[in-house]
């Protein structure tokens, strides 16, 4: 196998690899901070310092954190991949927020949500099928190919 055909195959390697990580940090960090929230005495309003009180909450700071590396990780999957790939891709990660919600936190889930929540998936994965990218990469400038 020469080095073109090893490296076709890198890229969509990659792309996947980092979309996984995404969309555990994001389903992760929101289910940590929803759990601290619960756990939280009081009620938020426009007061700045309950705010500021609940980020001690150790599962609403961690959930901070890995929302953070959530937002970094995207990023990177946009080096990698179409926008018009991953936001709908992505979105996917509703899915298992809504399980965790289930599963984890005891919330109740109506008929309405999980169909809701089976449309997202249907439709990422749809989207999942297609190619990541749309445009040809160019090659750095004065690099010849």
């Amino acid at each position: 196998m020469n080095h073109k055909q090893r490296s076709g195959s890198s890229p969509m390697i990659k792309t996947y690899a980092v979309l996984l990580l995404f969309l555990a940090l994001k389903a992760g960090g929101n289910s940590s901070m929803a759990w601290g929230m619960k756990h939280v005495p009081e009620q938020m309003s426009m007061n700045p310092a309950l705010y500021l009180r609940a980020m001690l909450n150790p599962y609403v700071a961690l959930g901070i954190a890995a929302l953070i590396f959530a937002l970094l990780t995207r990023m990177a999957l946009l080096s990698l991949a179409d926008l018009s790939f991953v936001l709908p891709v992505t979105a996917i990660g509703y899915v298992f927020s809504v399980f965790i919600g289930k599963v984890f936190l005891h919330e109740t889930v109506s008929h309405q949500r999980w169909l809701g929540t089976l449309l997202i998936f249907v439709g990422a994965m749809l989207v999942g099928t297609t190619s990541r990218t749309t445009t040809p990469s160019q090659p750095p400038a004065g690099d010849p190919e």
